[in-house]
């Protein structure tokens, strides 16, 4: 026979331990230091860096293409080693949207405990998770977001492309100038602080060269797939130029749209058109007679492009774009700072990147400035069915 009062007895001490294991368990996973599980183990052999790259979702050719030139150029970086370390690379798929952008860095700095952050692609991504690699005191390089805002986050966060402010004004003066057109359309990305920014620097370009902006409220917003009311409206305009700074998704069914409504007119964009998908999504006769600027053509008879090109088209079976040479510049830009630096920690790292002087790449010569920014040299390529079309260089 069971005696119940002992029984009680038993099951209140069952239940008293019970509830204070649980208690220290949350004890543990709502402290300040990460659970062991969670947490990965960093050999005193490795720099861990993290990048944050868009490898699904509407811009995944640029973050794949990032991924692809940072993996070629890590191949030659790991074959020597620096100061007898070799980098480990952690990618997160920002998926092309600020917030997965802003989680992918938390998780990359929390839990993986990297060293530095490469990233992201899209100014917007970056401004998303830039605030927080600043906060935690981590560097973060991005190789591709051209929006001012970017570095002004703080000294933590620098760039090894050129900025809005350059390509703005090297495409209002190939409008003005090269192109002799007088009066200009611009149709703004209203979901895109690199569309904005770029809009604002080529508008204030534009007109101190001569030419009148059409001031209508041409805009559309990211993931949108018609365009044919913008169009015509922009049409009755009656440009004679389009300056269409976005990402190549809209971008090429907004190219492919216009010629089927008889507009001839040529269109100009930045390097947020680069992407094979261009020709995919706008056809042959969509993509004809537009321009564009850029950071790299493939076509730059220069030995260190030529080399690189046939590298990648080595290891990846075609022609890389801008985004795979500036994620190749940015990994070896960084790789040369941690052979500068004095120390591995993050102070150290920071100063040794915001110290890069005259460091030659595919892209050209880059050097850091005081605001963090890479002073280099810009590409215009015009588009064709065939790929991008090497138009002329231009020095900062």
């Amino acid at each position: 026979m069971l005696n119940y009062p002992f029984l009680g007895v038993l099951l209140a001490s069952l239940l008293f331990f019970s509830c204070n294991k649980e208690e220290a368990a949350t004890r543990k996973t709502n402290s300040s230091d990460q659970p062991a599980a969670t947490t990965k183990a960093k050999s005193d052999d490795v720099i861990r860096v993290g990048a944050v790259f868009a490898m699904t979702g509407p811009i995944a050719t640029y973050g794949q293409e990032s991924v692809n030139g940072i993996n070629l150029a890590l191949k030659k970086i790991n074959a020597e080693s620096i100061k007898g370390k070799r980098i480990e690379l952690i990618v997160e798929d920002n998926k092309g949207e600020p917030a997965e952008s802003a989680n992918a860095v938390r998780k990359l700095i929390d839990i993986d405990k990297v060293d530095v952050i490469l990233g992201a692609v899209a100014s917007s991504n970056t401004l998303a998770g830039a605030p927080i690699a600043q906060n935690q005191k981590v560097p973060l390089i991005t190789p591709a977001s051209t929006n001012e805002k970017v570095t002004q986050t703080g000294d933590f966060i620098s760039r090894t492309c050129f900025t809005d402010n350059f390509q703005g004004v090297v495409m209002a003066k190939f409008a003005a100038s090269t192109l002799q057109k007088k009066n200009a359309a611009i149709i703004i990305d209203n979901a895109s602080d690199y569309s904005k920014g770029l809009a604002s620097v080529f508008k204030d370009e534009f007109k101190k060269l001569g030419g009148t902006i059409i001031d209508q409220n041409f805009t559309y917003t990211q993931k949108d797939t018609d365009f044919r009311s913008l169009l015509r409206r922009v049409k009755r305009a009656n440009p004679d130029v389009i300056f269409l700074p976005g990402y190549y998704t809209e971008v090429g069914l907004m190219l492919k749209q216009a010629k089927q409504m008889g507009i001839n007119t040529p269109f100009l964009g930045g390097d947020g058109w680069d992407s094979p998908k261009l020709q995919e999504l706008a056809g042959p006769e969509g993509v004809k007679g537009n321009y564009i600027s850029s950071h790299f053509s493939a076509d730059d008879k220069d030995e260190k492009v030529q080399a690189f090109v046939k590298d990648y088209v080595d290891n990846f079976g075609a022609k890389p774009g801008a985004m795979a040479a500036l994620g190749h510049d940015g990994m070896l830009v960084l790789a040369d700072a941690l052979k500068r630096a004095e120390n591995f920690n993050a102070e150290s790292i920071k100063m040794a990147i915001n110290s890069t002087k005259g460091f030659v790449g595919v892209t050209g010569s880059i050097t850091i400035d005081e605001n963090r920014n890479a002073r280099k040299s810009a590409v215009v390529l015009e588009t064709k069915p065939s790929g991008m079309s090497f138009k002329q260089k231009v020095s900062p």
